[in-house]
């Protein structure tokens, strides 16, 4: 008889600016990145209180799980880029007798960007005598949806503010190659405005990377921009591309987009954030109860 552990697996943070070289030389494939890069990520960590929340959320979230599954079934947190790294969690899961694990991505829409090189990292480190069950992708569970809506109704929005779904934007080129990720990204924003009862939204996309390909968008400050030119003063970010609070959320959103909204002489601001919500956490045991 199988014994199944479950692994919940994120992109990873720092937990101290002194990490940042070593965190963004990981993130970057081992080549170090620049003292400029370097400077900016320190400056855009400090004005978010100096370490994002993304590792202790993580955590929180697997402590919420791991009390509605029980003991029987242990709960193990994997980061690819940072500590607790994915291949010592692996091996936590091992020590405990688990015979099969449960890997779920902290995000809800794959790509071959995120969700599948959590997935290689955890194969890559794999004890002998263990077995990896890689879920893929939830971004049309009805769980999620709900909980990003009760989100949206919990906001309130008013009649003249228009909504803007987001989430991570990738280089062009990966959704020319066939990633499915911007349908899954659009069937979110779908299934969330239903059960909303939005009838107008818009969808954008945040955080894109510093290169000269092109990446996907429109880009929430590009969104900003057309929609205040034609009346809009007030937007409602909803970033249906992320499951916690960290720097894509902190940062990006609360201090960036922000910022260019008041450029604009608009007002800009966001849904709360999944984190430990009890909607969100009983999606992440269904996923697993659905697998055993």
């Amino acid at each position: 008889m199988t014994k199944p552990g479950v692994l919940l697996m994120a992109h990873g943070t720092p937990s101290s600016m002194d990490e940042m070289p070593e965190y963004l030389r990981l993130v970057r494939g081992g080549r170090p990145a620049s003292d400029e890069l370097i400077a900016e990520m320190r400056r855009n960590y400090e004005a978010i209180g100096g370490r994002s929340p993304l590792t202790d959320l993580t955590q929180a979230q697997a402590a919420a799980l791991r009390a509605r599954l029980g003991p029987e079934i242990p709960v193990a947190v994997g980061m690819r880029n940072w500590t607790p790294f994915i291949k010592d969690a692996l091996a936590e899961l091992a020590a405990t007798a688990v015979t099969r694990v449960i890997g779920i991505p902290m995000a809800p829409q794959f790509s071959t960007l995120s969700v599948q090189k959590y997935t290689e990292a955890a194969t890559a480190a794999l004890p002998a005598g263990l077995r990896f069950d890689a879920v893929h992708s939830f971004h049309a569970h009805p769980l999620l949806l709900e909980a990003f809506a009760e989100r949206v109704r919990a906001a309130q929005p008013k009649p003249d503010e228009l909504v803007v779904f987001t989430a991570h934007a990738l280089p062009q080129r990966v959704i020319d190659a066939g990633d499915r990720y911007a349908d899954e990204v659009a069937e979110t924003a779908r299934g969330v405005a239903g059960r909303a009862g939005l009838t107008r939204y818009d969808r954008a996309y945040q955080s894109a990377g510093r290169t000269p390909e092109p990446w996907i968008g429109p880009d929430i400050g590009q969104v900003i921009d057309d929609r205040s030119g034609t009346g809009t003063r007030k937007f409602l970010v909803v970033p249906i591309g992320f499951v916690c609070d960290h720097t894509e959320i902190l940062y990006d959103i609360d201090v960036q987009a922000a910022r260019t909204a008041r450029e604009f002489s608009t007002s800009l601001r966001r849904t709360e954030s999944l984190n430990t919500s009890p909607t969100f956490i009983a999606l992440l045991e269904d996923v697993v109860r659905s697998r055993m």
